[in-house]
């Protein structure tokens, strides 16, 4: 059994003039969240419909589970597309029902139950579809997408339209997937969701995959040279003094907190034994880049 359940190999998609996907390389590990992240418009959605093999691919490979033929792989896999794609004029349990036996599960009122309950959405099942509001038609998408039990699952911005308590809910669902050893392959633009939430991302940026890693591999390769330092006692120093020490570039006071920006070669073990001559240093932090922050570095003009 490979380790990947889904890859990508020279995969790239154009529409007219339009290169939407340049050339693309990827490989999902299985039982893993994996994050396709970037900004609206980057390609994301495209890549994920040729995962899904709604659109074919001008070149390249696709492989889902192994399987390259579409028909072989269709049914163990769950997709929760960005826009709606309910049925407006069914009830609520119609419409999971169908979703739930085309994909190949003919007894699926126990996953349905179950998965409703977790979202407190069983008052809902004879609701219509269209007498639901955006944040209940995104609960019962999600619980479309899943309630076959695939082995794969691609979530299209699936925090779309919900509220914190709601986004909670559809967090700790995905979390709970990933446990029972279901892939999840989650799209968004929200890289503070996805630093949460994912095991390895794949950053797409005007078509071209610009990060591709664990979070902290990726961190690593984008550290910055800073630090954070809060001492015991607050000292009465000037920053001019910290500014003399080898290798600080800036200084700044922050609530309390000394924010230190280091050049490249400095030493974090000199730097605190030089901080230990203003007074006991309680806390020392070296900072790590968010997936925001280094997101900002890449796509800044």
């Amino acid at each position: 059994m490979s380790d990947w359940v889904v890859e990508l190999e020279g995969v790239s998609k154009k529409f007219g003039s339009h290169q939407a996907v340049h050339p693309l390389d990827l490989h999902i590990p299985r039982g893993s969240i994996f994050g396709v992240i970037g900004p609206n418009g980057s390609g994301k959605t495209t890549t994920l419909r040729m995962m899904l093999r709604i659109y074919r691919p001008d070149q390249g490979v696709v492989r889902v589970l192994g399987e390259s033929n579409r028909s072989c792989a269709d049914d163990r896999v769950g997709y929760l597309p960005e826009e709606r794609g309910l049925y407006r004029r069914m009830t609520v349990w119609r419409t999971l029902r169908y979703f739930a036996r085309i994909k190949g599960n003919r007894n699926p009122n126990a996953e349905i139950e179950r998965w409703m309950v977790r979202l407190g959405a069983t008052d809902w099942y004879r609701k219509r579809i269209d007498q639901l509001s955006k944040g209940m038609a995104q609960k019962v998408q999600f619980v479309a997408a899943i309630a076959s039990k695939p082995q794969v699952v691609i979530l299209d911005e699936p925090f779309s339209g919900l509220d914190p308590v709601n986004m909670e809910l559809i967090r700790d669902a995905i979390l709970q997937l990933r446990e029972e050893g279901t892939t999840v392959i989650l799209s968004t633009h929200d890289m503070a969701i996805a630093e949460k939430m994912c095991d390895h991302v794949c950053m797409i940026f005007q078509g071209r995959k610009v990060l591709d890693g664990t979070i902290p591999e990726i961190q690593s390769l984008y550290t910055e040279p800073k630090v954070r330092i809060r001492f015991a006692d607050l000292p009465s120093m000037e920053l001019e003094s910290i500014h003399a020490i080898s290798g600080v570039s800036l200084a700044k006071w922050d609530n309390g907190t000394l924010e230190i920006q280091l050049d490249d070669q400095a030493s974090h073990r000199n730097l605190l034994l030089r901080l230990l001559d203003f007074g006991s240093v309680e806390h020392f932090e070296i900072v790590k880049p968010t997936l925001h922050d280094i997101f900002v570095r890449i796509a800044r003009p």
